[in-house]
């Protein structure tokens, strides 16, 4: 097993907003519900879900690239970064899409990266309710790279 190092989240968080299309009414329909509790973090969106959320319900919302353009692979980085400590990806698993790979791969990064990761309304009404995403938080973040090396 790799090496676990600790990295503490603020109580502010950084937390990526996705949606797929028949999706993007549900995920503004919840952040619209958790408005108050959104407001207080630093959020991040793919394209049109991030420009919809900020014009909607007025709140700052830093847009990255459309999802098949190459935003799921930025958000991607940014949690391989470090820049990331949360994603509610709200996406439509009966719908094929033509950018799957793209999507495998976000939800692998963010398991690999351990962060709180949403796809579904239940799931992200347990997240954004905890306690712990207004307080520090010591993610446990397993080396990978050193496994890889040997």
């Amino acid at each position: 097993m790799p090496k676990p190092k600790v990295l503490t989240m603020p109580p502010r968080k950084a937390l990526a907003l996705v949606a797929h299309d028949n999706r993007k009414k549900d995920l503004l329909d919840w952040a619209r519900y958790n408005r108050g509790s959104l407001s207080g973090h630093a959020l991040y969106g793919t394209g049109t879900t991030g420009r919809m959320i900020a014009e909607e319900l007025d709140l700052e919302v830093n847009c990255l690239l459309s999802g098949p353009l190459g935003g799921d692979q930025q958000i991607g980085a940014m949690i391989a970064k470090g820049e990331l400590d949360a994603l509610v990806f709200f996406w439509d698993p009966l719908e094929p899409l033509p950018h799957d790979p793209d999507i495998k791969a976000l939800l692998r990064i963010a398991v690999l990266y351990n962060i709180p990761t949403a796809c579904n309304r239940s799931t992200a009404d347990f997240l954004i309710s905890s306690p712990l995403m207004t307080e520090e938080y010591d993610r446990i973040q397993y080396d990978y790279a050193a496994q890889l090396r040997r």
